[in-house]
């Protein structure tokens, strides 16, 4: 079964309610029903950086990670979006997690496909970037299965060993 999933934007109050682990504030600003899995530690470093940032680049909020919901079953099953605007080369970095009580279930494809989408009608955007790490099996089967090539490597000071993956801004959707 494919997924039909909301990107839902968030405003910088409840950006810093989750970076803050204040699930009830995040709630309370937020356009739809967030998880604790969103206001967890898991998360609160990724909504740290997106409030900090667009604070310092208000342009910045319509590019920035959102929360994934899915409007059939009323709930919100983690997040996606992109690190920030298109770089001097037009690349766009992807970044998306799920809520374990929801992965496996086609949430991750359904929400990079509709960032891949966002990202073949946005102008000046040409590449789409994913740095995935080589532990994480599920995020590479993704990407690879979604038309991303492996490009080269790097170190993530959060996250370690990264392998980076692009793809042509547009490829699968033509």
């Amino acid at each position: 079964m494919e997924r039909r999933v909301q990107l839902v934007a968030l405003g910088a109050a409840a950006l810093r309610a989750l970076a803050d682990g204040d699930l009830a504030a995040a709630e309370a600003a937020a356009p739809v029903p967030l998880s604790p899995y969103l206001a967890g530690p898991e998360c609160r470093a990724v909504w740290r950086i997106r409030a900090e940032q667009v604070v310092a680049d208000p342009g910045s909020a319509r590019w920035i990670t959102r929360v994934v919901h899915d409007p059939e079953r009323g709930v919100t099953v983690g997040r996606a979006g992109f690190h920030g605007p298109p770089d001097a080369s037009g690349a766009v970095e992807v970044g998306y997690s799920t809520d374990p009580r929801y992965r496996r279930q086609g949430y991750a494809r359904a929400a990079l496909r509709a960032l891949l989408a966002e990202a073949a009608a946005a102008p000046g955007v040409t590449t789409v970037r994913a740095s995935v790490s080589p532990g994480n099996a599920a995020s590479l089967a993704l990407v690879l299965a979604e038309g991303f090539v492996a490009v080269g490597e790097q170190v993530d000071e959060e996250d370690g060993l990264e392998i980076v993956h692009e793809v042509a801004a547009g490829t699968r959707l033509r």
